[in-house]
């Protein structure tokens, strides 16, 4: 059973480009051969890390969006976890939000606008209430106060 999943992994800064675009066809290949299908694979850039990670403060983002079963997910997951240049990564499988968005706006399609129904009948303004006078006992109450 495939499913979504979205695998994002900072590589060190120190790494070449051409380096981590063998990497990347690395992985790709990987979940390929293990029948999944890489949907989209983002280069995001080099960014300052949150915190100090392997004695790191920055590096650089890869998202890859991919198509595939559980034992191709890890299997990735393996080899991200022994390749040398990868710091971190994290696995999300994002088809279960994907079927729960398309569920809301199916939900919304069917309701129908009532303000684009029929437009709104002038309705009268209310009437401004009337104002009372205010009542002196306020001055005899600071008075007893004080």
């Amino acid at each position: 059973m495939s499913r979504l999943y979205e695998v994002m992994f900072i590589v060190r800064p120190d790494v070449a480009e051409e380096d981590v675009d063998k990497l990347i066809a690395g992985f790709t290949t990987n979940v390929t051969n293990g029948g999944g299908v890489v949907k989209n694979v983002e280069k995001m850039g080099r960014r300052k890390l949150a915190y100090l990670v392997r004695k790191f403060n920055d590096g650089n983002y890869i998202l890859m969006t991919i198509e595939a079963g559980g034992p191709v997910v890890l299997e990735l997951e393996r080899r991200l976890r022994v390749s040398e240049p990868i710091i971190k990564f994290i696995t999300v499988r994002i088809d279960e939000e994907e079927k729960r968005l398309a569920k809301v706006k199916a939900l919304r399609g069917t309701r129908r606008k009532v303000s684009a129904e029929a437009p709104a009948a002038a309705a009268p303004a209310p009437a401004p209430a009337a104002h009372s006078p205010a009542p002196e006992a306020p001055e005899a109450a600071v008075q007893a106060s004080v």
